[in-house]
């Protein structure tokens, strides 16, 4: 049950290192000061909330966006947000899955 639940945030397995690898940007949508305690080296810091106002930026950056935050809530809901303006992107859920 419990891969079922997390298929639909995280949907299926993903070589996110491999995207990295390729070109793949990664964003942390956390506070400012969750992300100061700690991120993926190379990331990028967008809060959630500030998603809507960055969307150019992330249009900008031109390549697949792998978002990640502290559980993976935060992150499906940017997904979702970033798929409506035709974004390519992937919910890692939590940043530590991506160390």
């Amino acid at each position: 049950m419990f891969e079922s639940i997390k298929s639909m945030f995280f949907g299926p397995s993903t070589d996110y290192q491999a995207l990295i690898k390729n070109g793949a940007k990664v964003i942390d949508v956390r506070t400012p000061s969750e992300y100061a305690s700690g991120h993926v080296k190379g990331s990028v810091n967008i809060p959630v909330h500030q998603l809507p106002s960055q969307i150019n930026k992330i249009k900008k950056m031109n390549c697949p966006i792998i978002l990640c935050c502290a559980s993976g809530m935060r992150a499906a809901s940017a997904k979702h947000a970033l798929q409506a303006q035709g974004i390519e992107v992937h919910n890692a859920g939590s940043w530590h899955s991506l160390m």
